[in-house]
């Protein structure tokens, strides 16, 4: 059976650079640790936390209550002496700080990737707030409610902002390797390399492959199609771990290994420096989805299948009608100067019509502001043979002849499909969901990848903040399907605010 902790959520120890001790001894540490880093981010996470709150409690203290010595209000009978907002916003904040630390929002198994330390700040936030609310209650002491109301939100806010300032420092660095587990992957010589395929895919989230031990490996060897070299069997992992310097191991497959082996190779591990990591087969599965239910000592996993009930897709909907309409309001000036300037730059109508498959395999007519010329469709088959990007199924071209000057622009900030919001708003595609398929592309879909038409298509989606035109078919699939499969409300948010940054600071992949 394969294990049961995900990689993207199990971080360990980590290192900076490439200095490494060289000391086996726990308990003297030299100054080039690989776990001194994650000591140095966490301190100054805190620091940056604490000045956030600062400006936020007491910002909010002054705009709303001036700069006297305002005395919080209380109950005559109320057991409690006169406190000013002063002192109670310096309680405040210790609390709030106190909270981030006990919710463990500044961990490494959750900073740099994914949405759990936001969501961790949020719901320590919330906690403190809903604490306060009712000692307050309870204690009839009455508390200013817009003090509380904007600091709340405001604190949210900028610390999620702030996290994210020092995340994308983190993920620059990692980039290069730094601020990353070393990692000793074992297990058999296909899963390591699956797995080290997805590390490799995912930087961000801190993972360097360093080696593998394999059940009948040779040191000196390295991973059929990888670099990955081979540090011995699954029997030499404490050498390899020395070796190699790795301060995690990640068990890729436990069906070759001898019974019992997984919990003999963790008993190896330094406690509280090495750390041991379950990667299950399975990939493209988010954790909502992932459930470990122990069994009479056996930690089995539970994948829910995909599920989109009336609730969910009702938020959906009513997402999609409201940010069109407010988004078609708000540019309105630009869609009639794009049509103008689209109108008088070549002969042809304005709008663009196509037929396209979406929702359960339906197909509807997607509008978008005409880039090409007119006859493009007629010109494509003289093209099939000087294709430059794109894949095996979808048609693109570097330098596309048919595609128009004013197209050129327009295609580059996407603003050709702006058109698309009225296809929301009718009901036919939705503001994130898988890309808009061609009728033609469809006859060449295995059967796995019509799982994309299980939700309505999407005027952006994962494949098109991930790489657009330069990326594989296989690699489209796998991110329109890990859409599909794994969708939240979040993930709409974070694939929305994505793409508006890639509108207004185009990577060059738009075609």
């Amino acid at each position: 059976m394969t294990s049961t902790t995900r990689i993207g959520t199990t971080q360990s120890s980590h290192r900076e650079g490439t200095d490494i001790s060289t000391t086996n001894d726990p308990a003297h540490p030299t100054s080039t640790s690989p776990f001194d880093w994650r000591r140095r981010l966490a301190r100054r996470l805190w620091v940056t936390d604490l000045l956030v709150l600062i400006w936020v409690v007491y910002g909010t203290q002054i705009a709303w209550l001036g700069h006297g010595r305002t005395d919080v209000i209380k109950d005559a009978s109320a057991p409690l002496p006169d406190t000013s907002y002063w002192f109670f916003s310096a309680g405040l904040i210790v609390a709030w700080m106190w909270a981030l630390t006990l919710i463990d929002s500044r961990t490494d198994r959750v900073i740099g990737t994914g949405t759990t330390e936001y969501v961790r700040i949020a719901k320590a936030s919330f906690t403190v707030f809903a604490v306060i609310t009712i000692a307050a209650f309870l204690t009839k002491v009455d508390l200013a409610r817009g003090y509380l109301l904007i600091s709340l939100p405001a604190g949210i806010a900028m610390l999620i902002f702030v996290r994210w300032l020092w995340r994308q420092i983190l993920v620059s660095k990692r980039q290069n390797g730094e601020y990353s587990a070393k990692v000793l992957l074992v297990g058999s010589e296909a899963s390591v390399r699956s797995i080290a395929t997805e590390l490799r895919r995912s930087k961000a989230a801190g993972y360097v492959v360093v080696g593998a031990c394999v059940p009948h490996g040779q040191a000196g060897d390295t991973i059929p199609g990888t670099n990955i070299p081979v540090m011995g069997t699954v029997n030499a992992v404490e050498g390899a771990m020395r070796t190699s310097g790795a301060d995690t191991l990640a068990v890729t497959s436990t069906g070759d290994l001898p019974a019992d082996k997984v919990k003999q190779i963790s008993w190896q591990l330094e406690a509280g420096r090495q750390h041991l990591v379950l990667a299950p087969s399975i990939t493209d599965i988010a954790g909502p989805r992932i459930q470990t239910r122990p069994v009479a000592g056996l930690p089995l996993i539970h994948v829910e299948t995909p599920r989109f009930s009336a609730g969910e897709r009702f938020v959906k909907r009513m997402m999609d009608i409201g940010l069109s309409t407010v988004g078609i309001v708000l540019i309105s000036p630009l869609l009639l100067a794009l049509a103008i300037i689209v109108k008088l730059s070549s002969p042809g109508p304005v709008l663009f019509k196509q037929t396209r498959v979406g929702y359960h395999g339906h197909e509807f007519r997607m509008w978008k502001f005409r880039s090409m010329v007119v006859n493009a469709e007629e010109l494509l088959s003289t093209l099939t043979t000087s294709q430059d990007a794109g894949n095996t199924v979808m048609f693109k071209m570097a330098n596309d002849p048919r595609v128009t000057g004013v197209g050129r622009v327009m295609r580059r900030f996407s603003l050709d499909e702006l058109p698309q919001l009225f296809n929301v708003i009718g009901g036919s595609m939705s503001l994130v969901g898988p890309r808009p398929s061609l009728p033609a592309e469809v006859e060449k879909y295995a059967q796995h990848v019509h799982r994309r038409f299980l939700v309505k298509p999407g005027i952006t989606g994962l494949w098109q903040v991930s790489g657009r035109s330069t990326l594989s078919w296989e690699d489209t699939v796998r991110l329109d399907l890990s859409y599909v499969e794994n969708w939240t409300m979040m993930t709409d948010v974070v694939i929305l605010a994505r793409t508006v940054r890639a509108a207004l600071v185009p990577a060059g992949t738009a075609m």
